[in-house]
């Protein structure tokens, strides 16, 4: 109760409660906090960018403010790993490391309820394209997914708007977030469901086979497992005409591509390599960029990206 008399005007607050709230407002502030009444910097005025569209927040939970430091970056992706435990869905990598009360309807679904009534339908104000949310399920693929069905289906909507992107026999009917399942998916009942709330996460073995935009909107992989490149030195000409032939496979069926275990965190070639990398991966419309360094890659997209706002793929359209 203390907690909501204190967010208002500052030069207010203070003078009703005096010094000692000071207090609280370092908590309410400090990096352990799970929660924020932030929102994405550019929707505040309604101007500027509408989000960075290859920036992807991986583990994003495990920042001080999960999505709210991501979006803070301008970031359209974040990604979240659940656990389904006693019937909660529990973001976390695992059993041990997850706690009661960080679900996913806590730090990822009431929050862009909010964040998606307060904009007028999106996540960044203004901005026509889809915000992704990837879901990486860690525990039994069929009950956990049938749990997360049921929690994406009562946030589908928010004030009249859509929230979740829906799929259905009527094909796609666009939402300001995109749930993608990864991890553990249960394949064919993803397949077979009349009405989805979310879409699936190929692989490159899917790539140029499962070809359904509808049902596999994303292509994603590990780096380390298909390219030696590290980002010392140049890429092999031939790496980076797998990756660019990739792309373009994908991008012929409207699928985005993603690349996971990326030199992002390696020590070998610090930030030089992470950025080598980073530069290939846009210079090849690669259409997530993986990353755990919010910061760095916010700059590093306002810097090269020459479209940060603009999606290489959205439904039924491939932009070059």
């Amino acid at each position: 109760m203390v907690v909501r008399l204190l967010v208002g005007p500052p030069l207010v607050v203070l003078a009703r409660l005096g010094a000692a709230c000071v207090v609280v407002v370092a908590l309410l502030a400090s990096p352990s906090s799970r929660s924020s009444a932030a929102t994405p910097r550019s929707s505040a005025g309604g101007q500027g960018s509408v989000g960075l569209e290859r920036a992807y927040a991986h583990n994003d939970y495990l920042h001080p403010r999960p999505l709210y430091d991501a979006l803070h970056a301008d970031f359209k992706s974040v990604e979240a790993d659940v656990t389904l435990v006693h019937g909660k869905l529990l973001v976390g990598h695992a059993v041990q490391g997850a706690h009661a009360d960080q679900t996913l309807e806590s730090l990822y679904l009431e929050p862009l309820r909010r964040v998606v009534a307060g904009n007028g339908g999106s996540v960044y104000r203004g901005d026509p394209d889809y915000f992704t949310l990837l879901i990486d399920i860690k525990s039994a693929a069929g009950p956990t997914y049938l749990e997360l069905n049921r929690e994406l289906r009562r946030y589908r909507s928010v004030g009249g708007h859509r929230m979740f992107t829906t799929f259905g026999p009527s094909g796609v009917r666009d939402g300001a977030v995109t749930a993608i399942v990864s991890g553990n998916r249960p394949t064919e009942f993803m397949r077979r469901q009349q009405v989805r709330y979310a879409g699936y996460d190929g692989r490159l073995t899917d790539l140029g086979i499962a070809t359904d935009q509808t049902l596999v909107p994303l292509i994603s992989d590990a780096w380390l497992f298909n390219f030696a490149w590290n980002g010392i030195g140049p890429m092999p000409a031939d790496e980076r005409a797998k990756l660019r032939r990739i792309v373009r496979t994908a991008h012929a069926n409207g699928q985005r591509v993603r690349f996971y275990l990326t030199p992002d965190g390696a020590p070998t070639g610090g930030v030089d390599a992470r950025q080598a990398v980073w530069k290939e991966l846009l210079a090849a419309h690669v259409d997530y960029i993986n990353t755990d360094h919010l910061p760095e890659l916010e700059r590093f997209l306002l810097r090269y990206d020459q479209r940060p706002s603009r999606p290489w793929v959205s439904w039924g359209r491939h932009h070059r």
